[in-house]
């Protein structure tokens, strides 16, 4: 498959994936802000109504003790006083007597009055009965304005823990928000007009801003209160409703994980079938050329002409000998894949002087770096040298390190290597190599030990290599327990630092001699 085609998909499937998590967090939000919308609105409801109940409450406190004062009057009135009263003849002869009521009150002698038959004056008689009802009205309006303006004047000076007591208003919000289908527990208080704490009930929080809903009290009297109300439970409640929209969008973000790691893991099998053609190919014209020279060589040596003459042998063993040792250092980077796959039972640890290892291997490669005219120095100061190591790989490890400084030289000045090791602390020991090759760029750096990689050398042609020998090293290191970093500047230099535990580490872990991976 093309970059480009898993490109396109990558993004085709990101936007579906981004647009469905985005719709299903919209229609979450949306649905929660309509849940608590609905429970505003319904607990506003609760609360208008209980500050209605409140406020009858009140009005049938002052009219049951006005009426008590007015019926207590009347009595009195009564009891001191006569009674106007009337009599009406009916036409077969009866005489019926009435009482007739003032506006202001009973009069206190009693007058008789006759009225004549309703056959001589029905009009007299309906006026008359007009005038009694009139006055009736009259009376019983001024008595009600007046237990009107009473409970104006008086309801503004009752205490409010009197008009508005805790159990009153617990009992009627309870009602009202059960009316309303909310069963929540709620906390309340009541303030003043200057948001002064009246009294509340136990778990209201007056710091708490959002949630809180706020009911005027009694609003045509002087004074002003407020009924604040409190849910501690509501956002659990407005989630309730909600919480099945909570797994659809955990599995949509774990479908979108799943699918953006499946694009990486096809991005870096891509490059690793990339690394690994490039690979077969070089490994191809690595291991062809010196068995062609091989075999060009033992073409010549049939020529009797030439095995006649001790200077052409000489030259043609000479360079089989040196393209036969090409060929198996080749080979050896091959077989060191098969390591980097594979080390269980492969490897085999013993305790190896560092110091003296490397000097070895410096000895054998100087001849190397000094045919390029350049030099290797070496400043092995360590104080405990002692690491366990497999010493082939351990070994092959710095030489590795010490090839890769002299394939990446710069062409205009000759190389220079420098190799030191030195005890950071008593439990490890730092080895470096540096070189003044041309460097590694910083984008490059993150990618150098992985499997296959090789750093990009602009027009040279001439560095060969398989892309095994950092990332052979890079598990080496790990495998004895150490790491490895790298300093790097592009056109100066680069310096690999090994830091590996001191055989004194391994001791105080108890790690037998020889250990396997």
């Amino acid at each position: 498959m093309k970059k480009s085609t898993i490109w396109l998909l990558t993004i085709v499937m990101a936007i579906t994936f981004g647009a469905l998590l985005y719709f299903q967090i919209m229609y979450l939000e949306n649905m929660v802000k309509m849940r608590e919308a609905q429970f505003s609105e319904n607990v506003m409801r609760s609360l208008y109504a209980t500050a209605g109940y409140l406020e009858r409450e009140e009005t049938l406190h002052f009219l049951e003790e006005d009426v008590n004062i007015i019926e207590s009057s009347l009595y009195d009135s009564y009891a001191g006083s006569g009674a106007i009263s009337y009599s009406v003849e009916s036409p077969d002869g009866t005489i019926t007597n009435y009482g007739l009521p003032t506006a202001n009150g009973y009069k206190s002698n009693e007058t008789s009055a006759r009225f004549p038959s309703p056959i001589e004056d029905i009009s007299s008689r309906y006026k008359s009965m007009q005038e009694v009802i009139r006055s009736q009205y009259l009376y019983q309006r001024g008595l009600l304005n007046e237990v009107i303006l009473n409970i104006l004047r008086e309801s503004g000076n009752r205490p409010i823990t009197e008009r508005a007591d805790s159990a009153t208003v617990r009992k009627y919000l309870t009602m009202e928000l059960a009316n309303n289908g909310l069963n929540e527990p709620f906390v309340f208080a009541i303030t003043d007009d200057k948001n002064n704490i009246v009294y509340q009930t136990e778990g209201y929080d007056p710091a708490l801003e959002k949630g809180v809903y706020t009911q005027a009290l009694f609003q045509n009297s002087g004074a002003k209160f407020y009924l604040i109300i409190e849910f501690p439970t509501k956002n659990s409640y407005i989630f309730s409703s909600v919480w099945f929209l909570i797994p659809t969008l955990s599995f949509t973000v774990i479908l979108l994980i799943i699918f953006l790691y499946t694009i990486i893991l096809a991005f870096r099998q891509k490059k690793l079938t990339e690394m690994k053609s490039d690979f077969i190919n070089n490994m191809t014209h690595e291991l062809k050329t010196p068995i062609s020279t091989i075999s060009l060589a033992g073409q010549m040596l049939s020529d009797d002409s030439v095995r006649k003459s001790p200077t052409s042998l000489k030259h043609l063993s000479q360079v089989i000998t040196e393209e036969s040792k090409r060929l198996r250092f080749q080979v050896d980077k091959v077989l060191q894949l098969s390591v980097f796959d594979n080390t269980g039972g492969a490897l085999k640890f013993t305790i190896v002087n560092a110091d003296s290892t490397i000097s070895n291997v410096v000895n054998t490669f100087k001849i190397k770096v000094e045919k390029f005219g350049g030099a290797l120095s070496c400043d092995l100061t360590a104080d405990n040298p002692d690491v366990m190591v497999d010493e082939m790989q351990f070994t092959n490890v710095i030489f590795n390190l010490l090839d890769n400084a002299v394939k990446y030289m710069r062409e205009d000045v000759p190389p220079r290597l420098e190799i030191s090791t030195r005890n950071p602390d008593d439990k490890r020991i730092e080895i470096r190599i540096r070189d003044n090759g041309i460097g590694i760029k910083k984008d490059d750096l993150r990618h150098i030990f992985e499997k296959f990689y090789r750093v990009p050398t602009g027009n040279r042609h001439d560095v060969k290599g398989f892309g095994l020998g950092l990332a052979y090293v890079k598990k080496m290191v790990s495998v004895f327990g150490g790491e490895i970093n790298v300093e790097s500047e592009f056109g100066v230099g680069t310096c690999f630092i090994i830091t590996l535990p001191s055989v004194q580490e391994d001791a105080e872990k108890g790690e037998p001699d020889n250990r396997q991976e």
